[in-house]
């Protein structure tokens, strides 16, 4: 499709399965991450061998000035952005009363200034295309909480109320926006569960499995090509766990 997009946390996981899916589509990919030159540098090859354009952008995208320099880097290489897929998150597992402030803000950065700060970066040359699209990745969690991953569900509930605001300001310019909440996702992230609590998880979910990337990175796909009048939508993705 030669659309310009722009993934975070395109590294691993779920960005990367967003990425390889879009470079199916022969799209122009900005893969950004924090800390992980060498692995997005090995999904970009794996990108060009799909017949995609990509390049690498490496910035805590918690940070203003670094959200401007992606999207003006997107520009420089590719033209203006066409889809933006927030997908950066992480994830400490922890009783709330034990929980370090310095986690805190990690998270909060991590998961949700990152969001804020990258749709405002990407905002403005959308803005003057009078079209755009962008897709944030929240979690079941912060639809319906977590124990043990309090804070964690409050910036994955910041990310739905953020989606629904947006989109109702900039709807009027042709720019679609919404979010995807995926479930229990086969990732590294949720590796640390044992074998027994992995079995536990998956008997309360009736698809009676964990989702794959892949499946999410199906379903970021079709909402990027979907009708602009599907916008503010929180789409969970959880075998009707919840």
């Amino acid at each position: 499709m030669n659309r310009t997009i722009i993934i975070t946390g395109a590294s691993r996981g779920i960005g990367r399965a967003i990425a390889l899916q879009f470079a199916k589509e022969k799209d122009r990919l900005i893969l950004a991450g924090h800390h992980s030159t060498d692995a997005l540098e090995s999904l970009k090859n794996e990108v060009l061998s799909l017949g995609a354009e990509a390049a690498v952008f490496t910035g805590d995208l918690s940070s203003a000035p670094v959200c401007e320099a992606l999207v003006n880097y997107a520009t420089e290489c590719f033209g203006t952005p066409d889809l933006l897929v927030n997908n950066a998150g992480i994830s400490h597992v922890e009783l709330f009363q034990d929980s370090s402030d310095e986690n805190w803000l990690s998270i909060l950065h991590t998961n949700l200034s990152s969001v804020i700060r990258m749709s405002k970066a990407v905002v403005r040359p959308m803005l003057s295309a009078h079209s755009g699209r962008i897709i944030n990745i929240s979690s079941v969690h912060g639809l319906y909480g977590a124990s043990c991953e309090t804070e964690y569900s409050a910036t994955k509930g910041g990310i739905i109320s953020f989606t629904k605001a947006l989109a109702k300001e900039l709807a009027p310019s042709g720019i679609q926006v919404n979010c995807v909440a995926p479930g229990a996702i086969d990732t590294e992230m949720n590796r640390n569960l044992s074998a027994d609590e992995r079995e536990a998880l998956c008997e309360e979910i009736p698809c009676g499995r964990f989702g794959t990337p892949e499946e999410v990175a199906e379903l970021v796909a079709l909402l990027a090509s979907s009708p602009l009048y599907l916008t503010g939508a929180v789409i969970p993705i959880d075998g009707a766990w919840n």
